[in-house]
């Protein structure tokens, strides 16, 4: 299986390549040549596999580099009990009433938030990228995050050996537990840097540095080569087809859910990779009927799916589900590239567009293709808050703040279409590293205030019969390991430094 770039770069990469490098030199980003396929009796084969032996078969379809054997092992190490539990993405059934409603748990990983999934296994195939291609120099995986994928990435590749890993996140773009989560880990190649302004001018930042030909000469100087954790290198988004892949195979688990019957996906979406997961899900051949796209206040997807003109001149909203905080949504390039028919002039211009005038339309064809699958919406502080009271009330089941802006949207479209098919909520964070505003969802406006965060966390405890995921409990108590602030500017020229050693 070889990669090519969405924006024309003539070269053909392998999979380890495209793992390896993370991001095409033409700046675009890495795709399959064709969407493999999963036959019927393939599918129905994975009903008698655990979760590692699903992944495995799923990623071995594009990782041609490797073998089933090497991917399985790696998988069996990622998700490995004593990190996610018995079970790494569980779906459970909301009540046993409503045969139509599913959520699929992606957040019981080491940092309790879905990241987990892919940045477990990322490391495992980096390194094994790295040497199936020959490279012997460090590799730096450069990272801009929202929230979670930034302690996602530490824990997974924190020392070690042969990588250096580098965070930005916003200053104040990020819940206060994602914030002690990254500043307090440990570990002798981890950088963490706070940037002073949102998470669309880190992700730029971080863009315009892997685009620059004088950074990497002078890394490749000093023995150092880039690479990213975001959901812009291929080796992060193939590990999220394969728990799409898996949650339908736990539906054919259920008695009255037979092999054809389709799903809907709900995937509250930031930067489109979690949904866009889920379309080369479908396009692999798993029955997905709709998927539907919730957005924020930061509705910018929403609006896109509407109109098919994509606009980022807007003002930015700072809300209750920070990690949806993106007005560019990266993956989306991956859609419009396939969509298309792999149309690299048309998705290079649009981007293009999107870089010089913050905006860009696609043709109607195109909408059309986009609206056949994708149904968007967004939900503002106000509606998240209370979908977390209704689906605690109505199904005795706590969630976050980003799950609920799914839910929010789900109902609404339902209300208005009368879609029976069975559905799949995805659940990408642990109610627990949003504990205030959760709690003040479940017991009124300003219930957090004056509370500690391990007061507010031992009661969302005893109200939600949860445990505190090992990855938060007493973290306000850890030593801050990392206080470096810079302004958006200052991004290069921080890399630089820290990796001059």
């Amino acid at each position: 299986m070889n990669y090519i770039s969405t924006r024309g770069y003539e070269k053909k990469f392998s999979s380890a390549e495209a793992i390896k490098q993370g991001i095409a030199p033409d700046g675009g980003l890495f795709v399959p040549e064709e969407i493999p396929q999963l036959s019927k009796r393939e599918i129905m084969g994975m009903t008698e596999m655990t979760y590692p032996q699903i992944a495995a078969t799923v990623i071995s379809k594009y990782l041609t580099d490797f073998t089933y054997d090497e991917l399985l092992s790696y998988t069996e190490q990622a998700y490995a009990e004593e990190k996610f539990g018995e079970k790494p993405a569980p779906l459970v059934q909301l009540n046993k009433y409503n045969p139509r409603e599913y959520i699929l748990e992606l957040w019981h990983g080491p940092t309790a938030a879905f990241k987990d999934m892919a940045l477990q296994l990322l490391p495992l195939l980096m390194t094994a990228s790295a040497k199936k291609t020959g490279e012997n120099r460090k590799i730096c995986i450069l990272t801009a995050t929202s929230g979670d994928t930034g302690k996602a990435a530490l824990e997974g590749f924190k020392d070690l050996p042969g990588t250096e890993v580098i965070v930005f996140y916003p200053s104040e773009g990020v819940s206060d537990a994602q914030k002690q989560q990254m500043i307090t880990t440990e570990g002798d190649n981890v950088h963490v840097v706070a940037v002073n302004g949102c998470f669309d001018d880190a992700q730029s930042g971080v863009k315009a540095i892997f685009g620059d030909p004088d950074v990497a000469a002078q890394l490749d100087s000093q023995g150092c080569v880039l690479s990213s954790a975001n959901s812009i290198n291929w080796g992060r988004l193939v590990p999220q087809i394969a728990y799409y892949v898996a949650s339908y195979v736990e539906l054919l688990k259920y008695e009255e859910f037979n092999f054809g019957e389709k799903m809907n996906v709900v995937v509250p979406t930031g930067n489109f990779g979690n949904i866009l997961a889920a379309w080369f899900a479908k396009k692999m051949g798993i029955p997905i009927r709709k998927l539907i796209c919730a957005s924020n206040k930061n509705k910018v997807l929403s609006d896109f799916f509407r109109s098919g003109t994509y606009d980022r001149n807007r003002e930015f909203y700072k809300t209750n589900s920070p990690s949806m905080d993106i007005l560019i949504s990266s993956n989306l390039e991956r859609l419009l590239f396939e969509v298309t028919g792999m149309d690299a002039k048309k998705t290079s211009e649009w981007m293009e567009d999107l870089k010089t005038k913050g905006t860009y339309s696609v043709d109607p064809d195109t909408l059309k293709a986009l609206q056949m699958t994708f149904v968007g919406g967004f939900a503002d502080e106000a509606g998240i808050t209370k979908t977390i009271r209704d689906v605690y009330d109505r199904c005795d089941h706590v969630v976050d703040t980003h799950t609920a802006v799914g839910f929010n949207i789900y109902h609404r479209y339902y209300q208005r279409s009368g879609d029976e098919t069975k559905t799949v909520f995805v659940s990408t964070a642990s109610p627990f590293k949003f504990a205030p505003a959760v709690m003040d969802a479940l017991n009124g406006a300003g219930y957090s205030n004056g509370r500690s965060d391990e007061v507010i966390s031992n009661e969302l405890s005893e109200e939600s019969g949860l445990p505190i995921p090992y990855g938060l409990k007493d973290i306000n108590k850890k030593p801050v390991l990392h206080n470096l602030l810079i302004e958006k500017d200052q991004m290069r020229q921080t890399v630089l430094d820290l990796l001059k050693n």
